[in-house]
């Protein structure tokens, strides 16, 4: 599918889920508002791409229209006619050196000489020309990348100081209120003493080095090693909020929070139904909404291809959505759930959770990109180091907000 047909289909998908919302009279919710927000900033991605391409094409036009040496443009500075070459080589690199300068870089572009007539037998193109014969595409591919949102789930704030202190309620108030006779006793309610926590600002941090040379010469594969570092540095920070274990400078994640609430799975009871469970066990042992679900893909994909009586799949099929109604959603939530599909879950286990109130990102100081070339010997050594670091904590308040659900049937 090419750049303009898949900003058809995203400007399509916009317009259906508007669409759907006028028919049924109704406003957009908080997802599809999201959702056709995320089409939006496609389809001006989309249009960036279009401008730029147009723009090559004008600019390729334009250097294929410059006058070449036979229209004058090899003059000496003298006035007088420019010296015959004296071989073929000579020849070429005369009067195509300005020209390669000129387009150095331009995708696609193309230089070439005047006809030589050479008295020897003509050239032919043999094995030595492959390495002039091939087109290198710069594009990295990169390794698959897993959606980086956990973070997005939880609450956010920002420390002055290197550490976090809270209290953690230990268990339901004891006692209760009733109604009371005249001059009647009345219940006396007891709140536990609460527990202090104390979590500390850990840091992800990692490095890269570089010669001159590289940073010179391709700057491009340079560029993509640092996007790389963000990436790789976002890909730990995903592993530690879910499953940090709080040993040495690691954090404590949400699966090894202590208090965290637990639910297994039933023999014959769908993925669907235990997540439902899960969305009940918040509400009832934390007094809290559930507002996401962490979800293995391969949990999620059974719940995903699911299909009714009928042979319809419940998330909508492949070309449209439920019966054809719709367009189709790329990753629909669960039962409402803001849902991330993430291989930082273990397979077979799912998080249900309040975690906008359950628990809080401390970010200090954001994600920080340096580099110096003053590190050991580098100065001499024309090298260059780039390191990219950043420094957070994880507090959760309220353990019990959050549920780890056994997918595994229970047999």
């Amino acid at each position: 599918m090419n750049i303009k047909a898949k900003r058809a289909a995203a400007l399509k998908a916009a317009q259906d889920l508007i669409n759907e919302a006028k028919s049924g009279g109704r406003d957009l919710t908080d997802d599809e508002v999201a959702e056709v927000k995320g089409y939006r900033d496609e389809i001006a991605g989309y249009d960036t791409q279009i401008k730029a391409a147009s723009e090559r094409s004008g600019l390729l036009s334009e250097i294929a229209g410059m006058k070449g040496a036979d229209d004058g443009g090899d003059r000496r500075e003298d006035g007088r006619e420019p010296e015959g070459a004296k071989s073929l080589g000579e020849h070429f690199v005369k009067h195509t050196g300005t020209r390669l300068k000129e387009i150095k870089g331009l995708a696609g572009a193309s230089a070439a000489a005047p006809e030589y007539k050479a008295a020897t037998d003509p050239q032919t193109v043999g094995a030595w020309a492959a390495p002039l014969l091939t087109q290198v595409d710069r594009t990295i591919v990169q390794a698959p990348r897993q959606r980086l949102v956990i973070a997005d789930l939880l609450g956010s704030g920002t420390l002055d100081g290197n550490a976090i202190s809270y209290f953690v309620e230990n268990g339901p108030v004891e006692g209760a209120f009733t109604t009371v006779a005249e001059n009647g006793a009345k219940p006396q309610l007891h709140v536990p003493d609460p527990s202090p926590v104390t979590d500390a600002l850990s840091k992800i941090a990692g490095w890269v080095r570089f010669t001159d040379e590289m940073m010179e010469d391709l700057s491009f594969l340079v560029s993509e090693i640092n996007t790389r570092l963000l990436y790789e540095l976002a890909r730990v920070e995903e592993g530690q909020l879910l499953n940090g274990d709080g040993a040495g400078s690691n954090l404590t994640g949400l699966l090894n929070r202590s208090g965290v609430q637990t639910h297994g799975r039933a023999a014959g009871v769908s993925v669907a139904d235990v997540v439902f469970q899960a969305i009940t066990k918040v509400q009832t042992g934390a007094a809290l909404d559930a507002d996401g679900l962490v979800i293995n893909p391969i949990d999620y994909q059974e719940l995903r291809l699911a299909k009714d009586g009928n042979g319809q799949y419940f998330g909508g099929g492949y070309f449209a959505g439920q019966y054809g109604q719709g367009g189709i959603m790329e990753q629909p939530p669960v039962w409402g759930l803001r849902t991330v599909v993430s291989p930082a879950v273990p397979a077979g286990t799912a998080l249900v959770g309040a975690f906008a109130q359950a628990a809080t990102v401390y970010r200090k100081g954001g994600v920080r990109v340096q580099s110096t070339n003053s590190h050991e010997d580098d100065f001499t050594h024309n090298r260059v180091i780039v390191r990219a670091e950043e420094r957070l904590a994880l507090a959760v308040r309220k353990p019990a907000g959050l549920v780890e659900v056994n997918l595994a049937p229970a047999v």
